[in-house]
């Protein structure tokens, strides 16, 4: 007689087996489809400098707890290190904030210039300038970036903009003009500050103005009506940025007009009414012969 029960358990595992072969090892993922409600994670470039010459801003930004996705140095020939990838979060922002955004390490691309900052001397504080062939480097990393992502100009900050209560790099020194001169951030055009200049002249909006336009720029800005600390501290960065010559925090003719440029959008169509005064009536226009 034939035994068939060894054949039958044979016969039983295989087709456990090739049951088991079908059956995938992880979750199936169908990756035809693709969400239109979507965008790059990052959507800031963020500048410093180290305070710090290269052999330590190297150990602080590789070995530390803060890091940067590119180190820019100072050599004779400056170069980049790319310290951390492009995908990944770098701790370079800390406590920030811009606009709706908070906390801008997780949207943001962080790049350190090695600049030892600022020493302080009896005559206040001496800032040290940025080497030309360090810009020269930037620049054309900045549009590669800006390239990849598509970053808005007004997304291209220092650390001082997106922190103005702690942090002052990149400092007063940084030529953020040469930025704008190559398309990369916003710039206030002179001949709209030039004309609305003589209007703050004659009389200065009160501080809540100052404080409205500062947030509407960006800034995280005190809402109180005073020109407290707080407020003096963002005036400063933002003077430091667009009106180099003087960043002392007090609000000024200069300061209101490069405030009121940057928040008007184009054209420019009548002269901006200042708080407590009455607008200016602009006449109809007379009728034309063909619409009598």
């Amino acid at each position: 007689m034939i035994k068939l029960f060894p054949l039958l358990a044979l016969s039983a595992a295989v087709s456990l087996l090739a049951g088991c072969a079908s059956v995938p090892s992880g979750p199936v993922i169908d990756r035809t489809l693709s969400a239109r409600g979507q965008s790059e994670r990052i959507k800031y470039i963020i500048l410093h400098y180290t305070v710090s010459d290269l052999p330590r801003s190297i150990k602080l930004l590789s070995q530390g707890d803060v890091s940067a996705h590119y180190l820019l140095t100072d050599t004779e020939q400056p170069f980049f290190y790319a310290l951390v990838d492009e995908s990944r979060q770098s701790n370079h922002a800390g406590l920030s904030s811009w606009k709706i955004y908070n906390q801008l390490n997780s949207a943001s691309i962080g790049i350190e210039i090695v600049n030892p900052g600022f020493v302080e001397t009896p005559q206040g504080r001496v800032y040290t300038p940025f080497k030309q062939a360090q810009i020269d480097q930037l620049i054309p990393l900045l549009k590669q970036i800006v390239a990849r992502y598509q970053i808005k100009p007004e997304h291209i900050l220092g650390h001082n903009d997106i922190a103005p209560q702690r942090k002052q790099d990149p400092g007063p020194l940084f030529p953020w003009k040469q930025l704008a001169d190559a398309g990369l951030v916003t710039w206030p055009e002179p001949s709209r500050v030039a004309a609305r200049l003589p209007l703050f002249t004659e009389q200065l909006p009160e501080i809540a103005w100052f404080q409205r336009k500062l947030a509407q720029v960006g800034y995280a800005t005190p809402q109180t009506g005073e020109l407290d600390l707080a407020t003096r501290n963002v005036l400063s960065v933002f003077q430091a940025k667009y009106r180099q010559a003087r960043y002392d925090g007090a609000p000024d003719a200069e300061t209101a007009a490069l405030l009121d440029v940057l928040t008007s959008p184009l054209p420019d169509m009548a002269p901006p009414a200042v708080p407590g005064t009455a607008p200016v009536q602009t006449p109809a226009p007379a009728a034309s012969a063909s619409a009598r």
